[in-house]
């Protein structure tokens, strides 16, 4: 068996690939766009945590009315499960979620330690701001911007969160990403399987 056909080589110091990554950030960070280019390129399975929000969530979202910790409860557990489910069928995930507070992310990544990773979209007030007044179409009204900064909790190093910062082009972003990646692994990211 070839190395291509087994998959790359990880030298003995290298730590394993994660087999599932919460891109996570605020409202307008580009949750979304980096998350599906990174995806796309790895050739990954992409989900939006948006798309787990139950109708109740999204219709007090664009009413303008922040979300508690009751409302979000749920909304975790389900994308919780699409992370277990993923891993389970050994394949390879991306899900954009704002994760906020350490307690989200705890949720998220649980008993799976180093398998499911944080990357942590960072920037701030003035330039997400910037950008959410040119989004379209997105339930988050930007009168919420500054309630997702009251709470948001940045990743601690002991949470091994991968840090880049939003102020470049997403493709940019999703270089960084997968250059940090490659770096930790000692190798090129793997694919998810046929």
């Amino acid at each position: 068996m070839t190395a291509e056909a087994a998959g790359p080589e990880i030298p003995p110091e290298a730590s394993p690939c994660p087999s599932v990554l919460v891109v996570m950030g605020v409202s307008g960070s580009g949750k979304t766009t980096i998350a599906s280019l990174l995806a796309r390129r790895l050739d990954w399975i992409f989900e939006d945590a948006d798309w787990f929000h139950p109708p109740a969530n999204v219709e007090k979202m664009a009413a303008g009315t922040p979300l508690t910790d009751e409302d979000r409860w749920p909304w975790l557990a389900a994308i919780a499960a699409w992370i277990d489910e993923t891993r389970t069928g050994g394949r390879h995930g991306i899900v954009a979620c704002s994760a906020l507070r350490r307690a989200y992310r705890a949720a998220l990544v649980r008993q799976h330690g180093d398998a499911v990773r944080i990357v942590y979209l960072e920037g701030d007030r003035a330039l997400i701001g910037q950008r959410m007044a040119l989004r379209q179409g997105h339930f988050m009204p930007q009168a919420l911007l500054d309630s997702q900064f009251d709470a948001l909790e940045a990743p601690g190093p002991d949470e091994r969160p991968l840090t880049v910062s939003v102020e470049p082009h997403p493709n940019k972003v999703v270089d960084a990403i997968v250059a940090a990646l490659e770096a930790e692994i000692g190798g090129p990211v793997p694919k998810n399987r046929s």
